[in-house]
């Protein structure tokens, strides 16, 4: 009788968590998968409110392994990773008419053999809101903590997947915090705090690892490529001596090698090198005011839009479905909760207070954690190969 009340109460918990999505708008018919939002409190007071949308498997849910995602940025939402990544859905790539955009079903997504929750981290992300100016300001190690919160209330209110292998996922900046909140929920586990989360290991996809020395390898990277000289390359070696980051303002040579680096890749698309740069989408702006960025903080009315076969234009489409109100209302989103949603949020008051992830990527490896790295060629803003993190620990850890 006693176990029967308890799962009663997880369950009556669960309804106060998350809300069926049974229709979308823009896309036609039922869903045919099953998908649930809502929102779950961490912090003090629960100030914090983290908005998730939450794919239950195509295959065996009760048995299929269970991901928790971050897209990177930091302030990138998870609904990047639902619609242009891993999710079951995807944008229909049509000349916007004014109407909303339509959806249809990607077969491909990896919620064909898993559960995905899809989270808006940290708080300032997509739907996920903060009840007060202290609550928003955030950083590395705090994301961490409201994840680690997030996971385990979560599960206390979906104990139907409390059994589940988890695994902790994400891609580009959440090199960072994903490894970090592995290690966290193993600590947690070893601590004896419940629920127990039956975590197997973590997903990273063009992960950052080390920012500072990952900015010091695209040098010989975009040599690799093809995208500068050798006789750049070597002048740069030369006069800069390895150190392109807080050049010394004597140093004349240096500074106008990097300069004219700057120059030789600036029409360069850095999310994919080999595809054209439609100059409305990155996933951080550059600060030169070159570009202004439909996935950052604004789109101006006068900016041309991107052509219809740049992956960017799906963005554009994005932007105008989220900040339909009907959208929302099927999302269940809380009114007044946020303004203007932006895909990436590049405003937020974030804290870089972890310099690498490499000691807790050794720490997990140790431990006996499965991982899964992988890495596109032909990204810029992720450089590191398997061979330079396996170089580096056996360097750091023999």
């Amino acid at each position: 009788m006693a176990l029967l009340l308890f799962f009663f109460y997880l369950s009556q918990f669960a309804l106060a968590y998350g809300s069926a999505v049974k229709f979308l708008p823009g896309f036609e018919g039922p869903l045919p998968f099953e998908l649930e939002t809502g929102y779950v409190g961490v912090g003090d007071s629960e100030e914090v409110q983290l908005f998730y949308y939450f794919v239950k498997s195509e295959g065996k849910p009760e048995d299929d392994p269970l991901l928790f995602w971050l897209t990177g940025g930091p302030g990138c939402s998870a609904f990047s990773g639902l619609v242009f990544e891993i999710g079951p859905l995807k944008f229909k790539v049509d000349v916007y008419n004014g109407s909303l955009p339509t959806l249809v079903y990607n077969p491909y997504a990896w919620t064909k053999v898993s559960n995905i929750v899809f989270i808006d981290s940290p708080v300032g992300t997509g739907f996920s809101y903060a009840r007060n100016n202290r609550a928003a300001q955030t950083g590395d190690l705090k994301q961490v903590h409201h994840l680690h919160q997030f996971l385990r209330k979560w599960l206390m209110a979906h104990p139907d997947f409390i059994l589940n292998p988890v695994y902790v996922s994400g891609d580009s900046y959440s090199g960072i915090p994903v490894p970090v909140l592995a290690q966290e929920i193993s600590n947690g586990n070893e601590e004896g705090i419940k629920p127990i989360i039956h975590l197997q290991g973590y997903i990273l996809g063009n992960p950052k690892t080390v920012p500072n020395l990952e900015k010091k390898l695209k040098i010989p990277y975009v040599y690799g490529m093809g995208l500068i000289s050798d006789e750049l390359y070597e002048s740069l070696k030369r006069n800069c001596n390895g150190q392109y980051q807080n050049v010394d303002l004597n140093n004349k040579a240096c500074l106008a090698d990097i300069q004219y680096l700057d120059e030789c890749i600036s029409g360069i698309n850095s999310a994919h090198i080999l595809e054209p740069d439609c100059g409305l989408d990155s996933p951080k702006p550059r600060k030169t005011g070159r570009r202004r960025y439909l996935d950052g903080h604004q789109l101006l009315n006068d900016e041309p839009l991107p052509p219809l076969a740049c992956r960017t234009y799906a963005y554009y489409l994005c932007r105008y479905w989220a900040n339909d109100d009907n959208v929302r209302n099927a999302l269940h989103i809380r009114k007044g909760s946020i303004g203007k949603w932006l895909r990436c949020n590049h405003g937020l008051p974030y804290n870089n207070d972890v310099p690498t992830s490499l000691p807790y990527h050794a720490n997990l490896s140790a431990k006996g954690y499965r991982y899964l790295i992988y890495s596109c060629l032909f990204h810029l803003h992720a450089v590191a190969t398997m061979t330079w993190w396996c170089r580096t620990w056996q360097l750091k850890h023999g």
